[in-house]
């Protein structure tokens, strides 16, 4: 039962270039400096150049495009805040994003689906490996890689992981827990990161501080963290079926009923529902739905935007929703 309690796994690398002002106070000239250095040496090298990376300036789509790179986990919110001056990378696979002028010069994120921070610590490694043989760091011997924010001083790695947690949620137990985890120096956050609240009982949990720790340290403590929710959540599963099976059938029903067929429903409501959906997949209660995930990112407000753009009727955000749901479901 718990192939998707862990949805997906982040690496991210926070990088500054050694003589250069941090983001925030360059101007655009020197920016667009640092975006051609980094895309010379990513197309210039062996390895890199085979990963099919295309370069993306963010004053060259719209609005509402880069807000669905937000919601598809492509993009940070603050890489909006500094569209002005940003670019991003990304590979083929749509896994490796490189990050140019966000909080910092640099940042390299690598996303994997499951439990999977070793093998996107090790991505991101490499892509770390090859800009810093050519370009030149900032980096400090005592406080290590320097950072526009002082908590990614060290290594500059966040290690996350995004999990899916509805039993522990409609079972009253998840504010504890998660409260618990946050005063050990782990950070609880929501569907987009920093500053958002959560959305259909999924929640990113990722190491807050950088400075003292090793790469591996960070990761395997994420991990492991991780690896305990999973199991809480697994358990409080386990029981409800057991002990509270009806109850449980209604929530699942209730959910999947309203899905099918509402004809005008909000982005939290749908969240809120689909996740119950998904927990009844599961937990085998529901058959023949599939990617339950993609679902929920379809739903958010600006892909809504961005298929209203391409009908000639007049439909609110909350009939597209409904709309699609239905059919989906």
């Amino acid at each position: 039962m718990n192939n998707n309690i862990v949805v997906s796994s982040r690496i991210r690398l926070a990088r500054n270039f050694k003589g250069s002002k941090f983001s925030a106070k360059i101007d655009q000239d020197e920016a667009y400096k640092i975006v051609d250095d980094i895309k010379a040496v990513i197309e210039e090298n062996e390895t890199t150049s085979k990963l099919g990376f295309e370069l993306t300036y963010l004053q060259d789509i719209s609005e509402i495009e880069q807000n669905i790179l937000v919601e598809q986990h492509i993009i940070s919110p603050q890489l909006i805040k500094n569209k002005n001056q940003a670019a991003y990378m990304i590979n083929k696979d749509k896994n490796i994003i490189i990050m140019i002028n966000e909080e910092d010069h640099l940042r390299i994120q690598v996303l994997n689906s499951g439990l999977g921070l070793e093998d996107g610590l090790k991505t991101a490694n490499m892509i770390d490996d090859v800009l810093e043989e050519s370009l030149d760091y900032a980096y400090d011997k005592t406080l290590g890689y320097i950072t526009s924010c002082p908590t990614n001083l060290g290594t500059g790695l966040r290690a996350s992981t995004m999990l899916h947690l509805p039993a522990l949620s409609i079972t009253n137990q998840l504010e504890k827990i998660l409260l618990s985890i946050s005063e050990i120096g782990v950070a609880v956050r929501g569907v987009y990161g920093e500053g958002t609240k959560s959305m259909g009982n999924l929640y990113q949990i990722s190491n807050q501080g950088t400075l003292g720790a090793s790469e591996e340290t960070l990761v395997e403590r994420i991990k492991q963290i991780s690896l305990q929710l999973v199991k809480k959540e697994n358990t409080v599963r386990r029981v409800l079926l057991k002990y509270s099976k009806i109850f449980l059938e209604n929530e699942v029903y209730r959910a999947y009923g309203i899905l099918k067929n509402a004809r005008m429903i909000d982005t939290y409501e749908a969240m809120k529902l689909l996740s119950v959906v998904k927990l009844g997949v599961e937990t085998e209660m529901l058959e023949n739905i599939n990617n339950v995930d993609e679902l929920m990112t379809k739903i958010q407000d600006n892909n809504i935007s961005m298929l209203l753009e391409e009908e000639p009727e007049q439909k609110s955000k909350e009939i597209k929703r409904a709309e699609i749901l239905r059919e989906e479901l």
